[in-house]
């Protein structure tokens, strides 16, 4: 049996998320998270995606849409900001439970991301977001580096596949 992922690219629609000088998460979430799912899917994965172009919805729709799937997993992407400009740079996965498989996949692409030059800021529990809370899977939300960071964007925008190939392998370790 084959295993299925639900790939999240966060925001959408009319929610841009953080936004840097003119730069919308939005638009780096669907980017990167089709990439991930093309690279799942290369290796043999069941990707499902809750949205392949510009449109909003509610996370809890996601989370929901993501449950009646049957998924094994939830990944969900999205850029990180902090309130001042170059305050802060990394990578960080968010989880609802700091423990079990989502601990080890977060551990997993953290340390990935991490070989292509961003700083590992670690896990963080987050168990009021909806993705995470209302998903009946192992989930996770990846923060792929800071848009309001020029350092993250360079690497982001340099690394794009290796990024993408990042994230998948992080997921495909723990998946076995």
């Amino acid at each position: 049996m084959a295993v299925k992922i639900m790939i999240d690219a966060g925001h959408g629609g009319w929610d841009n998320g953080a936004q840097f000088e003119g730069r919308k998460e939005k638009d780096d979430t669907l980017s990167l998270a089709l990439a991930v799912g093309r690279i799942l899917a290369e290796n043999g994965i069941d990707v499902e995606y809750t949205r392949t172009d510009d449109i909003y919805e509610t996370p809890l729709k996601k989370a929901t849409d993501a449950n009646e799937s049957g998924a094994d997993y939830f990944v969900s992407i999205h850029r990180n900001s902090g309130t001042i400009p170059e305050q802060y740079t990394g990578v960080q996965t968010l989880v609802y439970n700091d423990s079990g498989v989502a601990h080890r996949m977060a551990e997993n692409i953290n340390s990935e991301l991490a070989s292509l030059g961003f700083v590992n800021i670690g896990i963080e529990e987050r168990p009021n977001l909806v993705v995470l809370r209302r998903t009946t899977m192992p989930a996770v939300l990846v923060e792929a580096g800071f848009i309001n960071s020029n350092k993250d964007n360079a690497i982001f925008d340099s690394q794009f596949d290796a990024v993408a190939t990042a994230i998948a392998d992080g997921i495909m370790q723990t998946i076995g």
